[in-house]
């Protein structure tokens, strides 16, 4: 039977959506399992959960559906077919969902129809642990800041590039054939410049809740994946570690009852492996700044 923590791991992957409840804006991650499903949801203040196996789900469903007779299983299939649509930004005129928020908790309302039957639901979500905060926002945000940091220096180094392969077509006389497409050598300095000062406060101003839109899920996704493969490969090397080790043999009566003192080759060999000086910490990963060489290229631009 698969377990919370499962259902957590499986939940890690998913992307974060923005979705709305009358005025208020949410960004929220559901997982769905024929043994029961675990939702994560914030509004930037604050972050609830909810995991709930087949038997919460079962007692609960006779509790709000006392005409509905219908396997628990089908009752996941349900409720994950009425949250896709939501998660996807979609608009279901046959479902609807509210919020209300409770003493140290948010409790989210379901309302559609199953079977020709109202169906009703609610996620009863209490504050979610910092642990799965950190796992499942915090972390992510830090690696989804280097990576976009690493890509526009990327970005940066081919621009300059570029301008040095453009210049050098220039000095060999070619020229273009449209004045539109002349640019302007990029200047770095002059970019962030001009980002911070305009265009810093328009992605600032943008409403809460749009944090993941488009492109940004699937950056979260593809660092989550990382985040989850690499604590597969350390529960799979600790296991294995463990599986290796095996109690240590007792030692035998006959003989020498206890290893010999080590002689003073083997003192002065630890010691020197002792001062072994420990290797510097991983320097900060830097692209090379190099000139591209000259390119001879006629006709380019005529």
């Amino acid at each position: 039977m698969e377990g919370s923590e499962e259902l957590e791991s499986s939940l890690l992957t998913k992307p974060w959506a923005s979705v709305c409840f009358g005025e208020s804006a949410f960004l929220a991650k559901v997982c769905f399992r024929d043994t029961g499903y675990i939702l994560l949801i914030s509004d930037l203040s604050s972050v609830w959960y909810e995991s709930a196996d087949a038997e919460a789900v079962g007692q609960r469903s006779k509790e709000l559906n006392k005409r509905l007779t219908v396997h628990v299983s089908s009752f996941l299939h349900h409720l994950c077919d009425l949250m896709s649509p939501l998660m996807a930004g979609q608009l279901d005129t046959t479902t609807s969902f509210s919020c209300h928020h409770t003493a140290g908790g948010l409790s989210l309302h379901v309302k559609s129809m199953l079977s020709g039957l109202p169906f009703y639901w609610k996620f009863h979500c209490c504050p979610a642990p910092v642990e799965m905060v950190s796992r499942h926002l915090v972390r992510p945000l830090i690696r989804m800041s280097l990576a976009l940091q690493y890509q526009v220096q990327k970005l940066t180094f081919l621009l300059l590039q570029k301008d040095a392969e453009i210049e050098d077509y220039r000095e060999n006389g070619a020229t273009l054939s449209r004045d539109r497409l002349q640019t302007e050598p990029f200047q770095e300095a002059v970019f962030q410049q001009n980002f911070m000062a305009e265009s810093l406060p328009q992605i600032c101003g943008v409403a809460e809740g749009q944090a993941f839109a488009s492109a940004l899920q699937q950056l979260y996704t593809a660092v989550t994946q990382q985040e989850a493969k690499q604590s597969r490969k350390r529960q799979h090397s600790g296991e294995e570690l463990q599986d290796t080790e095996g109690p240590t043999p007792a030692a035998e009566t006959t003989g020498h009852p206890h290893p010999p003192p080590p002689s003073q080759e083997d003192e002065t060999a630890s010691s020197s492996e002792g001062t072994t000086p420990a290797s510097s910490p991983a320097q900060k990963l830097r692209l090379p700044v190099a000139k591209a060489k000259p390119k001879k290229a006629k006709g380019l631009f005529s």
